[in-house]
C-alpha cells in the first residue's frame, strides 16, 4: 500500500528527507503565505529560550508585523543553531507541510 500524500501532494518519506533547514524554509513560506501567525509562535515555543518567546503572545494587531517580528525572533533565537530541539521543530514542520 503507498503512502498517501499530504494537501501539498508530497509524502511523509518525501518531507522527512529533506533537511530540518529546508523543512524549516518551506513550513515558514507556507505560513507567510497562509498569514498563519500561530503556526510561527507554536515553532518559537519548541526552542529552549522560549520563554522569551512567551512575551510576545500580545503582539500587535496587524499580521505582517506580527509574522516579521516572529521570524526575527527565531534568528535572534536559533543565532547558535537549534540543535538540541531539532527533532521536535522537525515534527512541527512536517506535521504542518502534511496537513496544509
Amino acid at each position: 500500500m503507498s503512502e498517501t500524500p499530504a494537501p501539498g501532494g508530497r509524502t511523509f518519506d518525501e518531507l522527512d528527507k529533506l533537511s530540518t533547514e529546508e523543512l524549516r524554509e518551506q513550513a515558514f513560506n507556507l505560513a507567510r503565505e497562509r498569514r498563519d501567525v500561530g503556526f510561527f509562535w507554536s515553532v518559537l515555543r519548541h526552542l529552549p529560550n522560549a520563554d522569551e518567546a512567551a512575551a510576545l503572545d500580545g503582539a500587535p494587531n496587524s499580521i505582517g508585523p506580527t509574522i516579521d517580528e516572529a521570524n526575527a525572533l527565531w534568528r535572534e533565537l536559533t543565532g547558535h543553531g537549534y540543535e538540541e530541539s531539532a527533532p521536535l521543530l522537525r515534527a512541527a514542520f512536517i506535521d504542518y507541510l502534511m496537513k496544509h
